[in-house]
């Protein structure tokens, strides 16, 4: 058995996260590592209150507001601590005494959102799909949630389970908060659909370090103002997300990121591709009779994280033994679930997943 690798020096990357980076990008990034723009350091030696810094700085949020369409009814922050700060700085800034909020339960990382809020307040579950092994995502017709909640917080996509929203549900007047860290920018989204958007950027945005923050000035409004001085969004707001030195060369890399998704045809081209992508693995799942099970349900399967079985775990260390000597990196399923795992980000390039499929049927056909 024998998969030509793309490159003698690069693998097939399929780490759920920190993931695959552009290769342009990496290029891009290493010429410039040394000297950036003749200012004689490297990005990460600049003060991030320099000029050449801040252009950076305010280059990054110029394209993302472009690619992702968002309003001047939003502020966009870059901050740091990843989603799971965000898990406590929502329910401390949003959630006050005597309210409640609603979180949709999709798999891990929902589950630690809801620990938090327990914190500070009296979230509770509107619909949960955790008896069926989170396979799949609630209908929206399974979704009630009270009039008055502070907010309902949902993960668009779960990396764990290999599951995804399609279709996001429509709250009215109550706020909807998305932890997307890993799916966003995969694809065009409604971003007024969302009081907030939350990110780390370590799966489709750069390397991990930066969190991405999307809040309607609206919800700004609303928030605690009583709560610690880092927690406190308004304080990232007032100062440009430079109130204390930043993720410099994170914030960088996501910009770089962004001129790619740019230069690669924008969000649709890469939604596109990405489909693409999945489709090349699923469908060999599909065609195996078997011998590859998928875990989600085949209407709430990610675009992102394919996730499998074989027939047994004797079965499955062979398979990701023998991935592993063709140069196949990160298939492990997560450590609290077992299996395989192909997480298929905005970076992994189409003949990666094309070289994947093709192992995966000669593995089959040398096993079964």
């Amino acid at each position: 058995m024998s998969i030509v690798k793309q490159n003698d020096q690069r693998a097939y990357n399929f780490n759920a996260g920190p993931s695959a980076l552009p290769l342009t990008v990496l290029e891009k990034a290493q010429q410039e590592l040394v000297n950036f723009k003749g200012t004689g350091m490297s990005i990460m030696e600049l003060s991030h209150r320099s000029p050449a810094y801040e252009n950076v700085h305010n280059e990054a949020i110029s394209r993302l507001r472009k690619l992702f369409s968002i309003s001047n009814d939003y502020e966009v922050l870059f901050l740091q601590g990843g989603a799971s700060l965000q898990f406590s700085a929502i329910p401390i800034n949003f959630l006050q005494p005597g309210q409640k909020a609603g979180y949709i339960m999709t798999g891990v990382w929902a589950e630690k959102a809801i620990a938090e809020a327990k914190l500070f307040g009296e979230p509770y579950e509107i619909a949960s799909t955790k008896e069926e092994q989170y396979r799949r995502i609630p209908g929206l017709n399974e979704l009630n949630f009270n009039s008055d909640d502070a907010y309902v917080h949902l993960t668009s996509n779960n990396t764990i389970y290999g599951t995804q929203w399609n279709d996001f549900p429509d709250t009215g007047d109550v706020p909807l908060i998305g932890d997307m860290s890993s799916d966003i920018m995969s694809k065009a989204i409604d971003v007024s659909k969302f009081g907030m958007i939350y990110a780390g950027a370590q799966k489709n945005l750069g390397p991990s370090g930066v969190t991405l923050v999307i809040i309607r000035k609206d919800l700004l409004e609303k928030a605690n103002p009583n709560i610690p001085t880092m927690l406190n969004y308004q304080t990232h707001v007032k100062a440009n997300s430079l109130y204390n030195t930043p993720p410099t060369f994170g914030i960088y890399m996501l910009g770089e990121v962004l001129r790619w998704i740019e230069q690669s045809g924008g969000l649709a081209a890469i939604e596109e591709n990405n489909i693409e992508k999945a489709k090349l693995i699923y469908d060999v799942i599909d065609q195996s009779n078997g011998f590859f099970a998928g875990h989600a349900e085949a209407e709430s399967r990610s675009l992102m994280n394919i996730t499998f079985r074989l027939a047994d775990e004797e079965l499955e260390k062979k398979f990701l033994a023998e991935a592993k000597n063709e140069g196949f990196v990160g298939l492990n399923g997560h450590r609290s679930v077992g299996g395989c795992r192909a997480s298929t980000y905005n970076a992994v390039p189409y003949e990666a997943c094309k070289a994947l499929s093709e192992f995966m049927k000669q593995f089959q056909n040398k096993h079964s």
